[in-house]
């Protein structure tokens, strides 16, 4: 199993990367606002969520089955591989957290904000 220090982070950037769009798609060429746009930044911000959501799940699964196999006798694993797949969603769990924490704290923000 190949674990690198970065690999969650550059996955989280690359996430955000997709989600920017270009200057020139926000302006319509005309100068009027458009009426018959759809805005699908909430649909594709919650598949995106959705996602890594799932991925930490996923994550999870499969360092408990790798850790179960390991106490049931699998010679294929090494204590080793076992923990560095409970580290690793152990991280990401924790990196879950920290997102979360953080847009709680930016609603918050924007509803104590005057208007």
């Amino acid at each position: 199993m190949d674990v690198k220090a970065n690999s969650l982070y550059q996955e989280m950037q690359s996430m955000i990367g997709q989600t920017r769009l270009p200057v020139n798609e926000l302006q319509p060429s005309n100068g009027l606002q458009p009426t018959n746009e759809i805005n699908t930044s909430a649909s594709d911000f919650s598949s995106m969520l959705k996602h890594a959501v799932d991925g930490v799940n996923n994550i999870q699964h499969e360092a408990k089955s790798m850790q179960q196999r390991f106490e049931m006798g699998d010679a294929n694993l090494s204590l080793a591989e076992v923990m560095l797949a409970k580290e690793k969603s152990g991280i990401a769990f924790e990196a879950t957290v920290q997102v979360r924490n953080k847009v709680l704290e930016a609603y918050k923000t924007i509803m104590n904000m005057p208007v």
